[in-house]
This record gives structure tokens, C-alpha cells and sequence, in this order.
């Protein structure tokens, strides 16, 4: 998004709904924002140059695709230097297993959420990908026995 980027009222209506459902036509998006479908239509593509929506896509059900298995895992880096940083970075994105990667403080490096189709495969990535490499000093996994909310949708408010 962009920094100087000020969100009103009916950008944040308009994006209350397309997180709920971005699979309805304009129409429907404008009439539950409250506002007519051209106006509706000119606010989601300014949304989009400023980036504040990245992408529309598909949530899938991960266990309807038979990716029954989550796991959480601190890594840290054998030395967290800008440039080892940045090379795990590249490895994160080719590592289709990894869905969400942070960076955090502390005394681990990294956070991330690792989704495979069962124990087996995560330690396949474990031991294959992750521990495979140079960079990585430890990692400590959280499997998720359970799983309370799970959305992408974000808290938007009218400021």
C-alpha cells in the first residue's frame, strides 16, 4: 500500500465485502457498500493501483485437498547477517510447503507456518529443505492438533 494512502468509509465497506466474498459481481459489492456499481467499480481499481488489494484468488479448504498436516517452526539462522537473511528469504518463496513466513524478534529469526499432507511430509521438509541447509542452526516445530480460526480477512474499521 502506499504510505500517503488514506483509506474512507466506503473503501473500507467495499473492502469488507470483497473479504468476505470478492467472487460477487459489482453489483453485488456495490449494493451491500451502499453505493452505485460505477463508483463501486472506480474505488476497487484504485484499491488495486495503490495496492492495497494485492490479488483476488481462491481460498481453498486445505484438508479437502488432503493437506491434513500444519506445523509452526522458529528457525534461526547460524548467523543472521543482511545476506543470509536475504538468501532465506529467496528459499521460503521456492518452498511451496511454507505458507507464511515472518521475521521476527527474539531469539529465533524466523516464523513459519509450514502445511504438508501429513507427519511424514513435514519431516521430509524438516530434514530435506530446511535442516539441508548451511543457514539454519535450529528449528523448533509447533504441530497444530488443532485448528480454533483461520482467516485472511483483516480487521478494517472506519477511522
Amino acid at each position: 500500500m502506499t504510505e500517503n494512502f488514506l483509506l474512507d468509509p466506503s473503501d473500507i465497506r467495499v473492502l469488507r465485502v470483497l473479504q468476505r466474498d470478492a467472487s460477487l459481481s459489482i453489483a453485488d459489492v456495490a449494493r451491500e457498500a451502499g453505493m452505485s456499481q460505477t463508483p463501486c467499480w472506480r474505488r476497487i481499481k484504485k484499491l488495486k493501483e495503490h495496492g492495497v488489494i494485492r490479488q483476488i484468488v481462491a481460498v481453498v479448504d486445505r484438508e479437502a485437498v488432503g493437506l491434513g498436516f500444519v506445523s509452526y517452526a522458529f528457525v534461526k539462522l547460524a548467523v543472521p547477517s543482511r545476506e543470509n537473511m536475504e538468501t532465506f528469504d529467496r528459499l521460503v518463496h521456492a518452498w511451496p510447503e511454507v505458507v507464511t513466513c515472518e521475521r521476527i524478534t527474539g531469539a529465533v529469526d524466523y516464523l513459519i507456518k509450514v502445511v504438508a499432507d501429513d507427519i511424514k511430509a513435514y519431516d521430509n521438509f524438516l530434514r530435506l529443505k530446511l535442516l539441508d541447509n548451511t543457514l539454519v542452526s535450529d528449528v523448533q516445530s509447533r504441530i497444530v492438533v488443532n485448528t480454533v480460526k483461520d482467516t485472511v480477512a483483516l480487521p478494517l474499521r472506519e477511522r
